[in-house]
C-alpha cells in the first residue's frame, strides 16, 4: 500500500527514531500536586506507556499513574507518576523500568526454554505416528 505524498501520515521509520537532539524522555514536576510528575516519552507508544502504567500501580509508594497519547499520529505520551512522598515520581518510574527489564529477561529465557524442549520433543517423535 502506497501513501500519497500530500498525506499528513508519518513515514513509519520515522515514528520511532530520534531527531538530533531530541530526548527520549523529560520530565516536568507537576506544582499543583505535590510528589508528582509528568514526563513526556518521545517516539513511544501505548505499548510501553500501558506497561510502565501499571508496573508503577504494582509499586507500594505510587498512588497515581495514568499515561494519555495526544495525538494518534505522533508516537509520544504522557505519563503521570504521583507518589506517597517517601521516593521520588524519577525513582519509582527508574524502579518499574528496572523491574520490567527484569521481567522481561525472565520471560524470554522462559520462552528459550520452552521452545528448546518443544524443538527436542518434535525431533525425539519424528517418524513415529501418533
Amino acid at each position: 500500500m502506497r501513501i500519497p505524498a500530500e498525506s499528513n501520515v508519518p513515514i513509519r521509520f520515522q515514528l520511532f527514531l530520534l531527531e538530533e537532539g531530541e530526548k527520549k524522555v523529560a520530565e516536568t514536576a507537576d506544582t499543583r500536586i505535590p510528589s508528582s510528575s509528568l514526563f513526556i516519552f518521545n517516539k513511544e507508544d501505548h505499548t510501553l506507556g500501558n506497561l510502565l502504567r501499571s508496573r508503577l500501580l504494582q509499586s507500594p509508594h505510587v498512588t497515581f499513574s495514568g499515561y494519555r497519547v495526544p495525538h494518534p499520529l505522533f508516537s509520544k505520551f504522557e505519563l503521570r507518576v504521583q507518589t506517597d512522598g517517601e521516593i521520588t515520581p524519577r525513582a519509582a518510574l527508574v524502579q518499574a523500568c528496572r523491574d520490567l527489564v527484569n521481567d522481561l529477561g525472565t520471560l524470554s529465557r522462559e520462552f528459550t526454554k520452552e521452545w528448546e524442549l518443544r524443538k527436542m520433543a518434535g525431533e525425539s517423535t519424528n517418524g513415529v505416528e501418533k
